[in-house]
């Protein structure tokens, strides 16, 4: 299922993996959890049984699902657009297969008009796979980082031969303290949102900001979050903070 995007940071989704499991604490209120229990209600085979109940909410019940047929939804769209890439999992999720891997990168790689943005969590098999996988300039790479615990996921990104690389901070549930932003292209941060949502405080993100402009990185404030994050806003210090890496900000 592809869709315009209400993320702030992108234009559109595209799933050909559904499905994920809790690897890491930012992890734990994931909305993708909470839309695929949703979409399953609704009859959309894609997200069947890929979630359980526990504590009154769904979770990831570990299951992957492979949709072949949502690999030829790039080509339809001819008008070039920015597309985050499996939005609803992980494509370097231990149980994708490096083939099916290789074929999305096929797909991104026939597709120069869009700029396809890829996020995981799983930076140790992205760093292990990464040389065998066919890379192209509009192929952005991603991982995320949401407290000082996981800043060696920046080092597995760095080793991997994508051309834009940046970082997710978010849900920025801890103070990431000093980052190595060396090669770095852009840093996304925000807040967790939804029900349960965790706090933030804001000079975990000012820091942030200010480590980026220090060393020329784009920045991209996504929201404060909280259980309204619409009324939170996005706001920060005065101002919106909505860069882009140069390739796309010029």
């Amino acid at each position: 299922m592809a869709t315009n995007s209400r993320i702030e940071w992108t234009e559109a989704t595209w799933n050909p993996v559904a499905g994920c499991s809790i690897v890491s604490p930012g992890c734990t209120h994931c909305y993708a959890m909470r839309m695929a229990e949703r979409l399953d209600l609704m009859g959309q085979g894609k997200y069947r049984d890929l979630t359980r109940r526990s504590g009154g909410r769904p979770k990831w019940n570990g299951k992957i699902r492979l949709d072949d047929n949502a690999l030829a939804i790039p080509y339809s769209w001819k008008t070039g657009r920015m597309i985050f890439v499996n939005s609803m999992s992980d494509l370097f999720h231990e149980d994708v297969p490096v083939d099916f891997v290789s074929k999305v990168f096929a797909v991104m790689k026939d597709c120069p008009q869009h700029t396809f943005q890829v996020l995981t969590k799983r930076s140790d098999r992205l760093r292990v796979i990464a040389n065998s996988l066919e890379w192209s300039a509009n192929i952005w790479m991603g991982v995320s980082v949401e407290n000082a615990d996981y800043k060696h996921r920046i080092d597995d990104l760095r080793a991997t031969p994508a051309i834009t690389k940046f970082l997710s901070l978010e849900p920025l549930i801890g103070d990431v303290g000093v980052l190595d932003l060396f090669n770095i292209d852009w840093a996304i941060a925000g807040g967790e949102s939804g029900p349960g949502a965790r706090p933030m405080e804001p000079a975990w993100v000012r820091s942030i900001r200010d480590q980026c402009v220090k060393a020329n990185v784009a920045f991209h404030f996504k929201q404060w979050g909280g259980v309204n994050k619409k009324r939170a806003g996005r706001v920060l210090d005065g101002r919106t903070w909505d860069q882009f890496p140069i390739s796309v900000a010029a």
